[in-house]
């Protein structure tokens, strides 16, 4: 199954605040918060932080980083061929970094596959019901690509 990914981040090459993985069917989204252990950088602390709990309370988890990379591993790992499907390059570099828990480790995940999907003119922000939350953000990549695929 293909699983839409949105992440938000501290800046430009920033750590990791929140990750959200929407799959193509179903209802049963993913999303997380990693504590910051940083301040947040000016638009960062305007645009993202007053929205990282905008979601429904059922839905909302807040792990550290160790926990978060079990936690995706354990809800990735009932599908045998997982496509995480993202719009801009960064979710790919903080995912994987996100699922590397030490210099010579990875959570238990056997098979994985990314596919980058250039979005022209498209902007999850604009189009999303929270602009600049993870999972508001990954359910409008999702709706936009299965759309324009019809």
């Amino acid at each position: 199954m293909r699983y839409f990914l949105d992440t938000e981040y501290n800046g430009f090459g920033g750590s990791l605040i929140s990750l959200a993985l929407v799959p193509e069917e179903g209802d049963q989204d993913y999303y997380v918060v990693v504590p910051l252990a940083e301040e947040p950088l000016p638009w960062v602390a305007k645009h993202v932080m007053p929205y990282v709990r905008s979601v429904p309370p059922l839905l909302y988890n807040e792990l550290d980083r160790f926990a978060a990379a079990h936690d995706i591993a354990a809800y990735l790992g009932t599908d045998p061929d997982p496509e995480i499907v993202c719009d801009w390059p960064e979710d790919i570099a903080l995912f994987c970094r996100l699922i590397q828990t030490s210099d010579a480790q990875i959570v238990d995940l056997t098979n994985l596959r990314f596919h980058f999907f250039r979005t022209p003119g498209f902007s999850t922000a604009r189009n999303s019901q929270v602009p600049h939350n993870a999972l508001h953000d990954a359910r409008a990549l999702r709706d936009f690509v299965l759309e324009n695929e019809r």
